[in-house]
C-alpha cells in the first residue's frame, strides 16, 4: 500500500523535518496551520496547506475533527503526527483507521499500553525489563503515599501516571515532603492531563537519563539503534542530547537494547519508538517509560547510524520489511544536539516571544575537516515566536569522528548562530559546551542545578579570553576608524590619521594596546609586552565574523552600540570601549550611572497574559506569598513576594497582555 500524500498533523521544525524526507521520497505533503502559523515555514514548504482553527492548540492542532476534515479536503492517504500534540493519542489513531487513512506510527494497542505509566511498568516487568523499585498500584491519599514511600525507602519520586514533560512530578526525601508532594502532583496531574492517578518509585541517585531507539516493522522484525544520553535537563526538560552515551560500555548498551526490543515485541510494536531508562553510577539501569513516537532528539541517532528514521517510519507504515538487521547497525562517530529555546537564560529561563529580527543559522553540511553541522528548524528571519506554542526554535546538531570533535564543532556552530529580537539560550548552550565537567562526560540529570546553582548569569571571561576579546575589539575599532577617515576626508590641510595606541576596556578593566599592521594581519601588543597576531575579513556593518587570534578561529558577534562594541563569544557577552589614551584618562573621572530603583515594584518577568491577581491595594503580603500569575508558552508562572510589604498600587487587571518589565504592582 504505497503512500502518495502525507498530512503532517503538527507544526514547526518537526513538520519541516517530515516534509524534507517525504520530498526526498517523492511523496506529496499537506501542512495544517492555525491563525498564528499562517505564514510559517512548514506552510511554505508543503505542497498544500489547510487552515484548521485559531491560535490556541486546543482549538486547532489537537482537535481531531479539524485534522480529519483537512484530510478529506486534500485526499491525504497517510498522517505523520510528529511529536507532541496528537502523536500519542490513541483516539486519533483509531479515528484515522476508521477513516481508512494510514497512521505513520505504532499500533493503537501499543500507544494505549505505553501511554499509562503504571500499565507500562507492569508490562515491562513481565517482559523481563529491569524496573525501578516502587508501588505501581493507585494511591488513594497522602497517608497511603507516606506509608508506601517509607517502605520503599527515601528518596522517592512521586509521579503522575499520565504525566509527561516534568508535570506532576515531585521528589520527596522524608514523610512531610511525601505528603506535600503527593497532593501537589495530584493537583498538577489533574489540571494538565485530566487524570490525577499517582504512583511512587525509588529515586535513583547519580542518575543519568539514557534512552534506546527502537525500530520495528509489521512483520515481527524489531531492533535497536543504539542509545542517546539525555541527562542535561532543566526542570525535567531535555536541553542537550548526544549519541552515543559517554558512560555506557558495549555490554550495558547491548543489555539495554535487548530489553528495549523485548518490551517493544511484548506490545506488538512497529514504527520508531524510544524506551527510556534511568542509569545509576554503577551502570544499573531501570525502565522509565516508552515514547510511542518520534523523539525530538532523533537527529543524533540518524547522524551516528546513517539511518533516516522518518523514512523508515513511512516505509513501515507502507507495509515494507526492514531492509537491515541488528548486526547491520553500526555506530559511527559522535553526535550532539543543542535545543535552541526562545527563553531568557538571564531571567531564570523564562519564555520569550517576539519577532526574529535576525535569524542566521550556521552553514549546514560537511565541513572541510570532515565534521557535520545540521540545523532542524521551523522558523525564518522575520518570523514571529508565538506565546501559544512550545518555545523551541531549532535543534542544532553536530557530528564528529569522536566526542571531542563533536563538542568543538558544536561550540563553533553556536558561536556562528545569530539570533536577535527575542531572548534565547544560545549563551547558556555555549557555556555548557565549554564546561570542563561536560567535556569530560561526567553527567547526571542534576548537571545544570549543580553547575549553575544560582542560575545563569553569563560567562565571565578568563584572562586568556579577555586578551582575545581585547584584540578583537582593537581590530574592529581600527577598521571603524579607517573607514571614518575615508568618509570625513581632510580637516583643513591635514588628513585624519588613525593612531596606533589605544586603551581597551572590557567592562571596567582597561588595558593599553598598540596595533601595527603585518601584511593581512595585525599585531596587537599589550601593556605587559605580550603580543598576539589577529586577522579577519570583518567589515563595518557586519554583525558576525571569524577572527583568527594566533591562527585560532573565534566566531564573534559584533554590534556597535553608540561609541561602544558589544562582543559575544563562547557564552561571554561583554561591552568593549576602545578609547584614545587621553580620552581613557578622562573617562575614568566620569561618575557611574546607577540603575533605577525597582525594589518596590513587581515587574513582569516575561511577555505574557495576566491570568490571576491574588492581592488588592492596601493588602499586607508576606514573603513567599503569591501575588499574580502570568501565562506564556503553555506555562503558568506564579509571581511571589520577596519580602513583607503593603500593596500600594495595582495598575493592571486579569486578562492584560504585558511586555517584559511592565509594572504589575507597586509596594509602599
Amino acid at each position: 500500500m504505497a503512500i502518495t500524500k502525507i498530512l503532517i498533523a503538527n507544526r514547526g521544525e518537526i513538520a519541516c523535518r517530515v516534509i524534507k524526507t517525504a520530498r526526498k521520497m517523492g511523496i506529496a505533503t499537506v501542512a495544517v496551520f492555525s491563525d498564528a502559523d499562517r505564514d510559517a515555514l512548514h506552510v511554505q514548504m508543503a505542497d498544500e496547506a489547510v487552515h484548521i482553527g485559531p491560535a490556541p492548540s486546543n482549538q486547532s492542532y489537537i482537535v481531531i475533527d479539524n485534522i480529519l476534515e483537512a484530510i478529506r479536503q486534500t485526499g491525504a492517504d497517510a498522517v505523520h503526527p510528529g511529536y507532541g500534540f496528537l502523536s500519542e493519542n490513541a483516539a486519533f489513531a483509531q479515528a484515522l483507521e476508521k477513516e481508512g487513512v494510514t497512521f505513520i506510527g505504532p499500533p493503537v494497542g501499543a500507544i494505549q499500553a505505553m501511554g499509562d505509566k503504571i500499565t507500562s511498568k507492569k508490562l515491562a516487568a513481565e517482559a523481563g525489563v529491569s524496573t525501578v523499585p516502587g508501588h505501581m498500584g493507585l494511591i488513594e491519599d497522602a497517608d497511603e503515599a507516606v506509608t508506601i514511600a517509607s517502605s520503599i525507602g527515601y528518596p522517592v519520586m512521586i509521579k503522575a501516571s499520565a504525566g509527561g514533560g516534568g508535570k506532576g512530578m515531585r521528589i520527596a526525601w522524608n514523610d512531610q515532603e511525601a505528603r506535600e508532594g503527593f497532593q501537589s502532583s495530584k493537583n498538577e496531574a489533574k489540571n494538565s492531563f485530566g487524570d490525577d492517578r499517582i504512583f511512587i518509585e525509588k529515586f535513583v541517585t547519580q542518575p543519568r537519563h539514557i534512552e534506546i531507539q527502537v525500530l520495528g516493522d509489521r512483520h515481527g522484525n524489531t531492533l535497536y539503534l543504539g542509545e542517546r544520553e539525555c541527562s542535561i535537563q532543566r526542570r525535567n526538560q531535555k536541553v542537550i542530547e548526544e549519541a552515543p552515551s559517554p558512560f555506557l560500555d558495549e555490554t550495558t548498551r547491548r543489555a539495554m537494547g535487548e530489553q528495549a526490543v523485548a518490551l517493544a515485541k511484548a506490545v506488538g510494536y512497529h514504527s520508531a519508538g524510544t524506551v527510556e531508562f534511568i542509569v545509576d553510577g554503577d551502570r544499573n539501569f531501570y525502565f522509565l517509560e516508552m515514547n510511542t513516537r518520534l523523539q525530538v532528539e532523533h537527529p543524533v541517532t540518524e547522524l551516528v547510524t546513517g539511518i533516516d528514521l522518518v523514512e523508515q517510519m513511512i516505509n513501515v507504515a507502507s507495509g515494507e520489511t526492514l531492509s537491515f538487521r541488528q548486526d547491520d547497525v553500526k555506530l559511527d562517530g559522535w553526535a550532539i544536539e543543542s535545543r535552541l529555546y526562545a527563553e531568557d537564560p538571564y531571567r531564570n529561563f523564562l519564555p520569550s516571544i517576539g519577532r526574529l529580527t535576525r535569524y542566521r543559522p550556521p552553514a549546514e553540511g560537511r565541513h572541510a575537516d570532515g565534521t557535520v553541522v545540521r540545523n532542524d528548524t521551523g522558523v525564518t528571519e522575520g518570523g514571529e515566536i508565538s506565546m501559544y506554542y512550545d518555545p523551541m526554535v531549532a535543534k542544532l546538531c553536530s557530528w564528529g569522528p569522536d566526542r571531542t570533535a563533536a563538542v568543538e564543532t558544536m561550540a563553533r556552530a553556536l558561536d556562528d548562530f545569530e539570533v536577535e529580537g527575542i531572548g534565547h539560550n544560545l549563551p547558556f548552550l555555549s557555556a555548557v559546551m565549554r564546561n570542563d565537567r561536560f567535556r569530560e562526560g561526567r553527567l547526571t540529570t542534576a548537571f545544570i542545578a549543580e553547575e549553575f546553582p544560582d542560575g545563569f548569569h553569563g560567562v565571565a571571561p578568563d584572562a586568556a579570553s579577555r586578551r582575545k576579546l581585547a584584540a578583537v575589539a582593537a581590530l574592529v575599532n581600527d577598521r571603524l576608524q579607517r573607514r571614518a577617515t575615508k568618509i570625513s576626508g581632510t580637516i583643513g590641510n591635514h588628513r585624519r590619521r588613525v593612531g596606533a595606541d589605544w586603551v581597551v576596556a572590557l567592562g571596567s578593566e582597561p588595558v593599553a594596546v598598540t596595533l601595527a599592521q603585518e601584511g593581512d594581519a595585525s599585531r596587537i601588543t599589550f601593556d605587559d609586552g605580550a603580543t598576539v597576531a589577529i586577522r579577519s575579513d570583518w567589515l563595518p556593518g557586519q554583525t558576525h565574523a571569524t577572527f583568527f587570534v594566533d591562527e585560532a578561529p573565534m566566531g564573534v558577534k559584533v554590534n556597535k552600540i553608540g561609541y561602544a562594541l558589544r562582543l559575544r563569544w563562547g557564552g561571554v557577552d561583554v561591552i568593549a570601549r576602545v578609547r584614545e589614551p587621553r580620552v581613557a584618562e578622562l573617562a575614568r573621572l566620569m561618575p557611574v550611572k546607577l540603575p533605577p530603583d525597582t525594589s518596590r515594584m513587581l515587574l513582569c518577568p516575561m511577555p505574557g497574559l495576566i491570568t490571576a491577581i491574588a492581592v488588592a491595594e492596601g493588602d499586607t503580603v508576606e514573603a513567599g506569598q503569591a501575588l499574580a500569575t502570568i501565562e506564556a508558552m503553555k506555562m503558568e508562572n506564579i509571581l511571589r513576594a520577596e519580602k513583607k510589604s503593603v500593596v500600594k498600587r495595582v495598575p493592571v487587571s486579569v486578562g492584560a497582555s504585558l511586555a517584559v518589565d511592565e509594572i504589575i504592582m507597586e509596594f509602599e
